[in-house]
C-alpha cells in the first residue's frame, strides 16, 4: 500500500496511534532511531503486510514545536503543529508562577496563542493570593479563566477559549488539566489522581500524550504534568521575546541591544519602578535568562 498523510493522536515511548486522513485510527511503529513524533506531528505512513500495524516513514515540516531541555541540555520537543497552549494553575497545589511565565514564554516564541486557567476555585473562592497574578496576565492581553473542574464553573468559557484550536493543556502535576478535559468532553477517560498528601504535590497521571477530540470542533493535547518546565531558548536574548510586555516596550529603552538588566536609560527597568510592568513577572525574565544561560553553557 502507498504511502497516507496522518495525524500522531497518542504516543507511548516509540510507539504511536495515528489518525489517518480518512479518520481512521490506527496504531503504528516508528521506522528506525532517528524519527521522533510527537503529539500533533504530520506525518507519513504506510500499512505493514499481515499486520494491523502502520509503519511511519517520516515526519512532514512542523508549523512549531514546545520544547524543553533534557538532562542533558539537548533540546526535547512535547508537542507539534499547536494553534493555543493553555497552562492551569490551581489553589493546590501551590501555584508556580514561575512555571506559567516560562510556558507562555514559550508560547511567545513559538507565534500562538495562550491563555491561562486557574482551577480549583470551590476550594478557595478567594484563588490563594492569585487575584493579583491573574489580573497581571488579563492586562497584558491573555485570556484568564477562574473554573472548577469538580463544579464545572468557568468550563463553558474554557470551551470558547478553546473553540477550533488545537491545543495543547500544561501544567504543574496535580492541577487538574485531566479533570477539565474530562468536563470539556464528558468522558472520565482520562485518568485523575488526587494530591499527595505526603509531599503536597501532584502525581503525575498522565503517562504519555493524547491528542483528544472536543466536541463541535478542536482538539486538545494532554499532557504530563511537570514539577519544573522551562522552553529551550537558542540564547537568553530570546527571553525577552517571550514576555510580550517586555518585548513591547523594548522599543523605548536607550540602547538597541539592550538586555533589561544594568544598562543606563533602560525603558523596562523605569516601567517597573512605575508599577507599569509587574516586578515578579521582570523577576520571572531575569530568572529565564539566568536558566537560558546556563542551560547553553551546559551544551558545550
Amino acid at each position: 500500500m502507498s504511502q497516507q498523510s496522518a495525524v500522531v493522536i497518542a504516543t507511548y515511548s516509540r510507539r504511536m496511534r495515528l489518525r489517518l486522513a480518512n479518520g481512521d485510527e490506527v496504531n503504528a511503529r516508528i521506522k528506525g532511531k532517528r524519527l521522533k513524533p510527537v503529539c500533533g506531528d504530520q506525518v507519513h505512513a504506510e500499512a505493514i503486510e499481515n499486520e494491523s500495524d502502520w509503519l511511519i516513514t517520516s515526519i512532514l515540516p512542523r508549523r512549531n514545536q514546545l520544547t524543553r531541555p533534557n538532562n542533558r541540555g539537548q533540546v526535547e520537543v512535547l508537542a507539534a503543529n499547536l494553534e493555543l497552549l493553555m497552562v492551569v494553575a490551581a489553589t493546590s497545589p501551590k501555584p508556580d508562577w514561575y512555571i506559567v511565565d516560562r510556558y507562555l514564554c514559550a508560547a511567545e516564541i513559538m507565534g500562538i496563542d495562550a491563555a491561562v486557567v486557574f482551577n480549583k476555585t470551590d476550594l478557595d473562592p478567594g484563588g490563594d493570593g492569585a487575584t493579583t497574578e491573574l489580573a497581571d496576565y488579563s492586562k497584558i492581553g491573555y485570556s484568564v479563566v477562574r473554573c472548577s473542574a469538580k463544579t464545572a464553573a468557568g468550563i463553558a468559557e474554557i470551551q470558547n477559549v478553546l473553540a477550533g484550536q488545537c491545543a495543547i493543556i500544561v501544567g504543574q502535576s496535580g492541577v487538574g488539566k485531566s479533570s477539565i478535559i474530562n468536563r470539556l468532553t464528558a468522558n472520565a477517560a482520562q485518568r485523575t489522581a488526587s494530591i499527595s498528601h505526603k509531599s503536597g504535590e501532584g502525581r503525575h497521571t498522565t503517562v504519555n500524550s493524547v491528542m483528544i477530540p472536543l466536541p463541535g470542533n478542536g482538539s486538545v493535547i494532554d499532557s504530563p504534568g511537570v514539577r519544573d518546565y522551562a522552553p529551550a531558548l537558542a540564547s537568553s536574548k530570546d527571553a525577552a521575546q517571550g514576555f510580550r510586555e517586555i518585548a513591547a516596550r523594548s522599543q523605548d529603552c536607550r540602547f538597541a541591544n539592550c538586555i533589561h538588566l544594568r544598562e543606563p536609560g533602560c525603558a523596562i527597568k523605569q516601567a517597573v519602578a512605575e508599577n507599569i510592568i509587574s516586578a515578579r513577572r521582570y523577576e520571572s525574565y531575569k530568572r529565564m535568562m539566568n536558566l537560558t544561560e546556563k542551560l547553553s553553557a551546559s551544551r558545550y
